[in-house]
């Protein structure tokens, strides 16, 4: 399995641009190769949740596709009713493995 340090990311969110580098730095395919697999790669999964099928990487977690019934809102500024449409949403839950990396990296860091 290859690890990828991910050390040297400089803003809190990992970006495209920095897995794409990452594959150029660790893996050695050339940045245009690295950009176009990672490309390639979430709009496979965009694709996919688009045709409303669920999307599962293993040891990672599930992206699924929800459809929420409309209901009832209420606007918060001014109080008024407004109705909500229905709608599909992207729901993601995290494999128990990608759970407890998380833990484990807390408890030490805590």
């Amino acid at each position: 399995m290859i690890e990828f340090a991910v050390d040297s990311i400089e803003t809190p969110a990992l970006t495209k641009a920095q897995l794409a580098d990452l594959l150029f730095d660790q893996i050695g395919l050339n940045k245009r190769e690295s950009k176009d697999m990672i490309d390639a790669f979430f709009d496979l999964i965009a694709q996919r949740l688009v045709d409303g099928k669920d999307v599962k990487l293993s040891g990672f977690g599930n992206f699924q596709i929800r459809t929420k019934a409309p209901r009832p809102g209420r606007n918060p500024r001014t109080g008024e009713a407004i109705p909500i449409q229905a709608r599909r949403v992207v729901t993601f839950h995290a494999s128990s493995k990608l759970k407890e990396q998380i833990q484990s990296a807390a408890s030490v860091a805590g």
